[in-house]
């Protein structure tokens, strides 16, 4: 059986890929165990990343070849924009964020990276780039939080974290990027890896960094 141009990307992001998915805070954050001030920082990191994934989102609905992709895209923003920002408010007041928390702490190295990657790949007005560093994003997401246990933790800043990246619309969602990246990636092979790659790298700084500051 020909491996998918996806599984290919994958297999070769190993051990990175299942070193982020095994990752200590996503232990944590499965059974709900993240220390308050490493999850503020997550969250707010996080948060920040949401104006540069609307802009990749943007490049993909620019780029993609077909109005179902870009239906596809576009009511995914419009997830972003809505259920998932809304979820950063509410667990940011659920954890007595202050402004200052959320604004005044500069960008960690990876969230930086992340900025410039998304922007960077958008500005490429590639399809491929758009979708392999989406691929990441998503796709990571989906790997550990459908390997997290059944039984939720009771915070719902844990809960709604896990299930907004395992559900059947958000798992539907993976597997669109994935047919349509296995489909036009082949034909910038080189490219596609590379933002590929390159993401798979920050994630798991992503997840690194929280700790970088612990006593």
């Amino acid at each position: 059986m020909t491996e998918r141009f996806t599984q290919i990307l994958r297999r070769q992001s190993e051990p990175t890929w299942s070193a982020a998915v095994g990752h200590r805070f996503v232990t944590e954050l499965c059974n709900g165990s993240v220390a308050d001030p490493f999850m503020i920082r997550y969250l707010v990191q996080d948060h920040r990343f949401i104006d540069s994934f609307l802009t990749l989102l943007g490049a993909a609905i620019a780029t993609a070849d077909t109005f179902e992709a870009r239906l596809r895209f576009g009511r995914f923003a419009g997830m972003i924009s809505s259920d998932e920002n809304t979820y950063f408010l509410r667990a940011f007041e659920a954890l007595d964020v202050s402004p200052a928390q959320r604004n005044e702490p500069v960008d960690s190295g990876p969230t930086a990276g992340f900025k410039a990657i998304m922007r960077e790949a958008a500005a490429t007005r590639s399809y491929a780039a758009a979708l392999a560093v989406l691929n990441v994003a998503e796709g990571l997401y989906l790997d550990w939080a459908s390997k997290a246990p059944k039984t939720l933790p009771a915070n719902f800043v844990y809960a709604e974290w896990i299930t907004l990246h395992d559900n059947p619309a958000f798992a539907e969602f993976v597997a669109f990027l994935q047919a349509e990246l296995d489909r036009v990636g082949p034909q910038e092979a080189a490219l596609s890896s590379d933002f590929y790659s390159r993401t798979v790298a920050l994630e798991l700084a992503f997840f690194d960094a929280i700790y970088d500051e612990e006593a």
